[in-house]
């Protein structure tokens, strides 16, 4: 009796195939049926399947983003496949404590409205519980996976608005509100120390909400307190907080942050080895440049910020209030007041350019040239600029290219693109971080090896944050599945004033076996899902737009 051959969907034939484990690529026949991968060979049976001929290519595991804002993308009125021509199947948002959800109520979404990203993505918020954002993403139809961490400054601002102390209760409100997002599907959480309200907070605060995620068995990831001057203490709070916790750390966009740190990236990365020396699950994510963005605000010290939108704004229009917190910013030191004295002093008036900003004529433009055209100090013009749109974004200097080699070939790194919404001139690591690794660093500087970028874009990520079935091309994992060309994969024409330009080398995506991105064009169909921990995938919607 002869054996009936298996009858699979679609084969991708004779390309170069990387598991996702960090192995050498092999030539083989790659299989899907239905959501699935179903087969893996020198040669495979294809008669009845679509055969796609992929030779000379690379066939990889979706790639995955451990570190993401666009939270409120899904939302947009057009489909934003900006990920997916990066080959980038999952996306993690919710990070720097700064997630979506939940928000108890109106007074929430608009002390949360200036650092959700809503009013430039032209996205309405309200308030929703954690369950009720993921149920809203899966509605929408995003254009690929997403899975959210819940953040501490959304559960600080529905559980204590903007003050700096916490009222009688907010501590154990917080811990509920968490528990709840975590049984509703959050794979972890996740703060922002630097920025307001989540800089109020101590180590018992960050700690017991920590100890939630752990009964659920999910990491804890942290925008450090400090990520220049104070390095060494920002990763001390962030391991003292993993070890009282037990849980899982995952150090955000690592990197040596401010011209007088530059040359210091070994500080971070022995003390992740020392942390997982004393058995803490240490890792970490970077994206490959040496400026970064956020919120202009930024700039300007925590305490700033405290008592919500209207008191900041006060604040700035108070000339001795402004100079006294020049000399905060300037000073770099932690202010009486508490919380972070900003980031002004780690970069400069002429490093910073204005990346979003609601009058046209300051985006694009640096604050050293809106100073000058303003005929105002460069201090005062970033108060007036944050004045006029207090939720405006920064592109700014901030590294040293040697410090970003060295944590980029560090085997415990990630690679996470830390993008905001696709708009203006937002950072071009939104559009082009995943093929700038595999193209300048790993083929072009010989940074890493082709294996170990896919690795750390895929089974890395999905081993730190529970993504069952991802992350690997092997037979039964979920078919999320990248097509590249390595001889051609990069982002060459990104620039900080041309940032969203195509990148170059992405051939086809998959997600969950259907092809998404066909010939370097995206197919209009949304057909992500959202992955919710511990529970089941639901089937994606469908839906062409």
């Amino acid at each position: 009796m002869t054996a009936t051959a298996p009858r699979y969907d679609v084969v991708l034939r004779g390309g170069t195939v990387f598991d996702g484990l960090g192995a050498p690529g092999i030539r083989a026949d790659l299989a899907i049926s239905g959501d699935r991968i179903a087969a893996v060979a020198p040669v495979l049976d294809a008669r009845g399947a679509l055969v796609i001929d992929v030779t000379g290519l690379a066939v990889a595991p979706g790639f995955i983003d451990p570190h993401t804002h666009s939270d409120v993308v899904p939302f947009m009125a057009e489909p934003q496949p900006f990920k997916l021509y990066q080959g980038v199947t999952t996306e993690i948002v919710g990070n720097c404590g700064n997630s979506a959800a939940p928000l108890v109520d109106e007074t929430t979404v608009e002390l949360h409205r200036p650092i959700s990203s809503t009013v430039k993505a032209g996205v309405e918020s309200h308030p929703r519980s954690f369950a009720g954002y993921l149920d809203e993403v899966e509605a929408a139809g995003p254009t690929n996976n997403i899975a959210s961490l819940v953040g501490h400054h959304t559960l600080r601002m529905s559980a204590n608005g903007m003050a700096v102390s916490l009222a009688d209760g907010a501590a154990e409100r917080m811990a509920a509100l968490a528990d709840d997002a975590f049984a509703a599907g959050a794979i972890g959480f996740s703060t922002g120390l630097i920025y307001a309200p989540g800089s109020y907070g101590d180590v018992d605060e960050v700690s017991a909400i920590a100890r939630v995620a752990s009964r659920w068995q999910r990491p804890y990831t942290t925008h450090m307190r400090d990520e220049g001057d104070r390095l060494a203490e920002g990763l001390a709070e962030a391991i003292e907080v993993a070890r009282r916790a037990r849980v899982r750390l995952q150090i955000s966009h690592c990197k040596v942050a401010g011209r007088a740190n530059h040359g210091r990236a070994r500080v971070l990365l022995d003390a992740l080895r020392a942390a997982r020396a004393e058995g803490i699950e240490a890792y970490g994510d970077q994206y490959p440049y040496t400026t970064g963005e956020t919120f202009l605000a930024a700039l300007l010290p925590s305490a700033v910020q405290e008592g919500g939108p209207d008191r900041m704004l006060a604040r700035l229009a108070d000339a001795a209030e402004r100079s006294h917190w020049l000399a905060v910013a300037t000073s770099g030191r932690v202010p009486a007041e508490g919380g972070s004295p900003g980031s002004w002093h780690q970069t400069t008036p002429a490093g910073v350019m204005i990346s979003m900003h609601s009058d046209p004529g300051v985006q694009g433009r640096t604050l050293a040239e809106v100073a000058e055209r303003r005929e105002l100090s460069e201090w005062d013009t970033l108060c007036a600029v944050v004045t006029e749109d207090p939720s405006s974004m920064m592109v700014y200097e901030l590294m040293a290219q040697s410090d970003v080699e060295q944590i980029l070939a560090d085997p415990l790194i990630m690679i996470g693109s830390d993008n905001s919404i696709p708009v203006g001139l937002a950072h071009q690591r939104a559009w082009g971080c995943f093929p700038t690794v595999l193209g300048r660093y790993a083929r072009d500087l010989g940074v890493i090896t082709l294996e170990e970028g896919i690795r750390k874009m895929t089974s890395a990520t999905a081993a730190q944050f529970g993504l069952v079935d991802r992350g690997v091309l092997l037979p039964g994992a979920i078919a999320d599945i990248v097509v590249f060309d390595p001889a051609r994969i990069g982002h060459e024409a990104g620039s900080p004033h041309t940032p969203f330009a195509r990148p170059d080398g992405v051939r086809d995506v998959f997600l969950a076996g259907e092809r998404v991105v066909e010939d370097a064009r995206f197919t209009g169909r949304r057909v992500g899902r959202v992955i919710r921990a511990g529970h089941p995938e639901r089937p994606a919607i469908r839906s062409a737009h």
